[in-house]
């Protein structure tokens, strides 16, 4: 009991970590980040208490739809680049995308452990290995990371990817300090900041950049943009660091990675639009669903609302992403890319534009063009939403 006692009073001050110290902001009060639209809530299901709904989620004791035991993958086998002015994104597995665009080869929160978890192996385990086994990817120039949750901010994998590559890594305040302590050196930047390759190769403003064949050139800029969703990796450092979107422009057209987020107040597509066209949007859909009949949580879009969120982006093509891979939610395996194809029927917009990928299996993403959505559009928006509600 006096074990007990000690260990609850200790453990949790134990564990929080300050990873950022800075001037108050509009989404920072001094010691922890915040959503200016509004603070994430976690809700039980109806009938529930919360503490039991985590209690039972924790120790598998709930009612989730099953899932598949694995998945089979075809791993692709990327070539070195994509071409000057081409673009291809091949889908590794939940947020991970390997995009190749104007000769620099990018990753989005890659994961290749088998567990996204503190603690493997328990916690969430991989039901479908990497699309690209890891000795096949092609020597990585970027990384960006979006926030520190194990499902994102995987260490064993980015250590591995530093010490093999020595990749230039861009993420969010604080997600720096974390890194750090593991050996991998990373620049941290608020939301609404900006840094070009050049900057991040240690090169000169002023620097004439001899490209060739754009291999490896660092001419590109990311920009740390703002989502609606929040941080820890050990539950009482919550909130500690930022987590954040990113705009990258590249020579081939810009790219946005949403990360991993809610709906929020939903400006957030539109800042990150100011940018200019955006050729290919990386969109969440999966892990909205905590009880039956759950349209978005409020750290996570579902189907509607990606759709919404491919609207105010202006994307010409998307790839969505988040599902499939870690039994994280309610939902059923394939329930989120069935709903997607169902919501986009509803805004009269082409399938290809926003389709699923086989895990493993990679797009040519096409030069960039405006989807129509509106009255002039020849497509019938028709929407059965009774094949929406029977999705589980």
């Amino acid at each position: 009991m006096v074990a007990l006692c000690l260990a609850v009073t200790i453990v949790p001050p134990f564990l929080d970590r300050i990873y950022y110290e800075g001037p108050v902001s509009r989404h920072y009060d001094g010691a922890h980040f915040f959503n200016p639209d509004g603070v994430i809530d976690v809700p039980a299901p109806p009938g529930t208490s919360r503490r039991g709904f985590i209690a039972n989620w924790l120790l598998g004791h709930d009612d989730r739809p099953q899932w598949p035991d694995a998945i089979v993958v075809k791993p692709a086998r990327p070539a070195p680049f994509a071409a000057p002015r081409g673009m291809v994104a091949t889908w590794v597995g939940h947020a991970t995308v390997l995009v190749q665009a104007a000769g620099i080869n990018i990753l989005t929160d890659p994961i290749w452990s088998d567990h996204a978890s503190p603690l493997p192996p328990f916690g969430p385990k991989r039901i479908a290995p990497p699309g690209v086994r890891f000795d096949d990817l092609p020597r990585i120039d970027l990384i960006v990371l979006s926030h520190n949750h194990y499902d994102h901010m995987d260490l064993p994998t980015l250590k591995r990817l530093w010490e093999r590559d020595r990749p230039r890594i861009v993420t969010s305040l604080g997600n720096d300090t974390i890194l750090k302590a593991h050996g991998i050196p990373s620049t941290a930047l608020d939301w609404g900041q900006s840094v070009s390759g050049v900057a991040l190769n240690g090169l000169a403003p002023q620097a004439v950049i001899q490209c060739g064949n754009y291999e490896h050139c660092p001419d590109y800029r990311v920009h740390v943009t703002r989502n609606h969703h929040w941080g820890s990796r050990w539950g009482t450092d919550r909130n500690r660091a930022l987590w954040s979107s990113f705009l990258i422009e590249t020579r081939a057209g810009n790219i946005f990675f949403a990360g991993d987020t809610g709906a929020g107040d939903m400006g957030w597509p539109y800042e990150a639009a100011r940018f200019g066209p955006i050729r290919l949007a990386l969109i969440p859909i999966g892990a909205f669903r905590f009880w039956k009949g759950q349209m978005a949580s409020d750290a996570h879009i579902g189907p509607q609302q990606a759709v919404e969120v491919f609207k105010r982006l202006g994307a010409s093509t998307a790839i969505p992403i988040h599902w499939g891979t870690f039994h994280l939610s309610y939902e059923q395996w394939n329930t989120p890319p069935r709903m997607l194809d169902l919501f986009l029927a509803c805004e009269g917009i082409e399938r290809q534009r926003f389709a699923p990928l086989r895990i493993g299996q990679s797009l040519l993403v096409p030069p960039y063009a405006a989807v129509a959505q509106d009255k002039g559009s020849k497509r019938k928006r028709q929407c059965d939403w009774r094949a929406i509600r029977a999705l589980e």
